[in-house]
């Protein structure tokens, strides 16, 4: 009987696969509305004793998405306040949402990857995640891989859709 050679462990294919670089500590949405007077007034010395009176500690080590769920018109320092006094416990604070923090935290750790180990060689760009990668990470992926690459694919080694081949 011949014996069953697993091609794809023995060729030079890199798997990238974005999941890898997901943070692994709390990701939290803070809505400021909570501050609000009938959520979509801010009265400035009320709206700064009810964040001198919140539980800051629970946000530790966490990364923080600051938003307003109401159409409310805020002075640009009222993020900026909340900030304040978010930055000793957060690792890092985002004005906008979940998303848009998940991008800028893909665009640090990509930005800072060594891309040296992909050089010249074929990279699947691992297509299935169960957690929730933004699809404007897929782009910014492909971005970085290319310099380095010697073919990028889409998927998974059984079934992958090539993106991009270098001439």
């Amino acid at each position: 009987m011949d014996e069953i050679v697993n091609r794809v462990a023995n060729s030079a294919l890199q798997v990238f696969d974005l999941e890898d670089y997901f943070p692994k500590q709390p990701i939290v949405e803070l809505d400021i509305s909570q501050w609000l007077f009938g959520g979509f007034i801010l009265k400035e010395t009320e709206f700064r004793d009810q964040l001198k009176q919140h539980d800051w500690t629970q946000y530790q080590d966490s990364y923080v998405a600051l938003y307003c769920s109401q159409d409310a018109i805020l002075p640009a320092w009222a993020y900026a306040l909340v900030s304040v006094f978010l930055q000793p416990h957060a690792l890092k604070i985002v004005n906008g949402t979940k998303k848009e923090l998940l991008l800028a935290l893909y665009h640090e750790k990509l930005g800072a990857l060594d891309y040296a180990p992909f050089h010249d060689k074929p990279v699947i760009l691992k297509g299935c995640s169960n957690k929730p990668v933004p699809q404007e990470v897929y782009v910014l992926a492909v971005q970085k891989l290319m310099p380095f690459a010697k073919s990028i694919m889409f998927g998974e080694a059984c079934s992958s859709v090539p993106l991009y081949k270098k001439k």
